[in-house]
């Protein structure tokens, strides 16, 4: 990991991976636990994951409850992606906005997220891979969203291929947020 950007929302940052390529390929570091750690950041991850998506996909916005919440590290290996993440914390001077980065297997960016925001992305090329490192394991029953069409953002697809599931999230206006900031 090599630089740290803080996004207009508190404690999202881009980082710029540690990357290092030759006429065999490419080499690239998304997970220091020491970098981590003197940023102040969760540096223990207890779960890993990826989705492969095709181009007009949007999923989420996704986040779990507490005592389940958890921190992310999300990167693109493969294809192109608008990710978005939305602050849902109460009294965070940010609460329902919005920040975007385009993640790419090519611009080796990732971005560490939070406790209390929420995440989605819409897919811009097809065989776009997304990886998640999450501070704690998935929990079914913590699982949520807020539907991505009641959040402000433009979003770069007319009409997205969207799961049911996504589909059905509530509105941010109607959500009762158990984040804190």
């Amino acid at each position: 990991m090599k630089a740290f950007n803080e996004l207009d929302i508190p404690g999202v940052f881009e980082i710029d991976l540690f990357h290092a390529g030759d006429d065999r390929g490419m080499f690239v570091k998304p997970y220091h636990k020491q970098t981590l750690i003197s940023q102040g950041l969760v540096s223990e991850f207890q779960e890993s994951f990826y989705s492969t998506n095709n181009k007009g996909v949007v999923r989420g916005m996704h986040f779990q409850h507490p005592p389940h919440d958890h921190a992310k590290i999300i990167y693109c290996t493969n294809g192109r992606l608008v990710d978005v993440i939305l602050d849902i914390r109460k009294g965070s001077p940010t609460y329902g906005s919005c920040a975007q980065v385009e993640l790419s297997g090519d611009n080796y960016k990732a971005i560490y997220l939070p406790s209390g925001v929420a995440h989605g992305f819409a897919v811009l090329e097809d065989h776009t891979c997304m990886i998640y490192l999450t501070s704690t394991m998935h929990a079914p029953t913590h699982d949520d969203g807020i539907h991505a069409k009641s959040i402000d953002f433009d979003w770069p697809i007319d009409n997205p291929t969207m799961s049911n599931r996504d589909q059905e999230f509530q509105d941010l206006s109607d959500f009762d947020s158990p984040f804190t900031y």
